[in-house]
């Protein structure tokens, strides 16, 4: 009698080894400085655009790069569903994921994030774009990833875009905080997850992570941490070897 269980399993890891395999190594030093000039306008106001809408961002509020457009054309053109289902932004930044969210009918919306004036710049551009919808709960959280969400969270989707980079870019602190951080946030990131049971049991994570980072260890950390993660996207920019992938994450039921 063949053990359905176990090859399944087997399959898995073979899987989750290719998939490793295939990554690309994490980028020189001196490159990764390269891609990631010095924030230098960040303590000032600026304003982002997208999908015609126009987003205030005050000092210190991060401004989406190319990584973070990748999830927001994702969520607004339905790859990632949301319609109707538990969604949290992590690292919301100035809403522009929360905001997709509530016009696509998400039933709930955390817009999280460890920086107060990020919250809120979120929540005011929220308020304006999407207002009051009956059918959403939007819920703006100053939280250090899920530290200060609800024990009674269980989440259909989240998105993070994580601060990465494995090499300190700049010592401005709010750059840091931004940019290059490190895999500790991402490791922390899986933890909590795991440790508060947040995921739904067909949720889904879609974390966007490039060869500026530990790419390898950080997949590595969640596979082990018991999710099976899928590319569900590759971009690359002409004039550096900067790779980024989109990964969609679940939790992995042949462990």
């Amino acid at each position: 009698m063949t053990d359905r269980t176990a090859a399944g399993a087997t399959a898995a890891r073979a899987d989750a080894r290719a998939l490793l395999d295939a990554l690309p190594d994490t980028l020189p030093r001196d490159e990764i400085l390269a891609i990631n000039s010095s924030k230098s306008d960040i303590h000032t106001h600026r304003t982002y655009s997208y999908n015609g809408w126009t987003f205030e961002l005050p000092p210190g509020v991060f401004k989406p790069g190319d990584t973070s457009r990748i999830i927001h054309d994702r969520l607004l053109d339905g790859t990632i569903p949301l319609k109707g289902r538990s969604y949290a932004a992590i690292g919301a930044g100035l809403g522009v994921e929360a905001v997709i969210a509530g016009v696509m009918g998400a039933r709930e919306v955390y817009a999280a994030d460890v920086h107060p004036d990020s919250v809120a710049a979120a929540a005011a551009h929220y308020e304006r774009i999407v207002g009051d919808r009956p059918e959403t709960v939007f819920r703006p959280l100053v939280s250090n990833l899920f530290e200060e969400f609800p024990s009674s969270a269980r989440l259909d989707v989240i998105t993070f875009n994580p601060p990465a980079v494995s090499t300190r870019t700049s010592d401005d602190p709010t750059v840091v905080r931004n940019v290059c951080v490190g895999i500790d946030i991402v490791t922390r990131f899986f933890d909590q997850i795991t440790d508060r049971d947040l995921l739904a049991p067909d949720g889904e994570i879609h974390l966007i992570v490039s060869n500026t980072s530990e790419l390898k260890n950080i997949v590595a950390y969640a596979i082990e941490a018991g999710f099976r993660p899928e590319i569900t996207h590759r971009q690359t920019w002409e004039g550096d070897n900067c790779q980024a992938y989109l990964f969609k994450l679940r939790r992995d039921h042949t462990a």
